[in-house]
């Protein structure tokens, strides 16, 4: 009896353990998702870019260097729009804050909401490459065969590593909607990137 009842507390002792490392791997992986986003943010890992106000975005100008920036865009399989930069690069001085834009057109003919997921390389720029302004911030929502100028203004800081000479923006937009994204072909955006810090959804007016 008494064997047969240490064999018992030993197995409740070992189930009591597999719970808790089963709720603690659970708690995780859960959790892995936005402290991955939050460190991406704060340290420029993945060429995530953090948001700046304007007024945290202002430092002395480096008139004495220049960097080329380039830009790309590209509305992914499942986002019936034309989405492109206006501006593909242009040279800036660290320090002064510049502003491109990128055009969106719907090609569908009904409303579509997309989601743009930016990017810079090489990824050690990032955490200097700051953005003030920017249409990935938000959802945008789209008329039908609506056409929009969307602009974003940004500062790269005179932290910037010397050997630096070329740092690409890109981004990628997604439709918002798993349906609508089905529908035309493609994709919604891939898990986690929907937890990114500026992902809020919003309808910005304009043509």
């Amino acid at each position: 009896m008494t064997a047969r009842s240490n064999v018992q507390k030993a197995n409740r002792r070992l189930a009591i353990k597999l719970v808790v490392v089963t709720v603690a791997m659970f708690g995780f992986g859960y959790g892995l998702s936005p402290m991955y986003d939050l460190m991406c943010t704060a340290f420029g890992l993945n060429g995530k870019t953090g948001r700046v106000t304007e007024q945290a975005a202002e430092q002395p100008v480096d008139a004495n260097r220049t960097v080329t920036v380039e830009f790309t865009g590209l509305a992914t399989s499942g986002l019936p729009w034309e989405f492109r930069p206006l501006t593909k690069k242009i040279e800036v001085h660290p320090g002064k804050i510049m502003e491109v834009k990128y055009l969106v057109h719907n090609l569908a003919q009904e409303e579509i909401t997309g989601q743009a997921v930016p990017s810079v390389a090489p990824g050690v720029s990032a955490i200097h490459f700051k953005k003030i302004e920017c249409f990935c911030f938000t959802q945008q929502t789209l008329k039908p065969g609506e056409t929009r100028e969307m602009p974003v203004r940004f500062v790269v800081d005179a932290g910037l590593d010397k050997d630096v000479h070329t740092i690409t923006l890109s981004y990628s937009f997604f439709n918002a909607n798993k349906a609508s994204a089905k529908k035309y072909g493609g994709e919604t955006m891939a898990h986690g990137e929907e937890h990114a810090p500026h992902a809020h959804p919003a309808t910005v007016s304009g043509g």
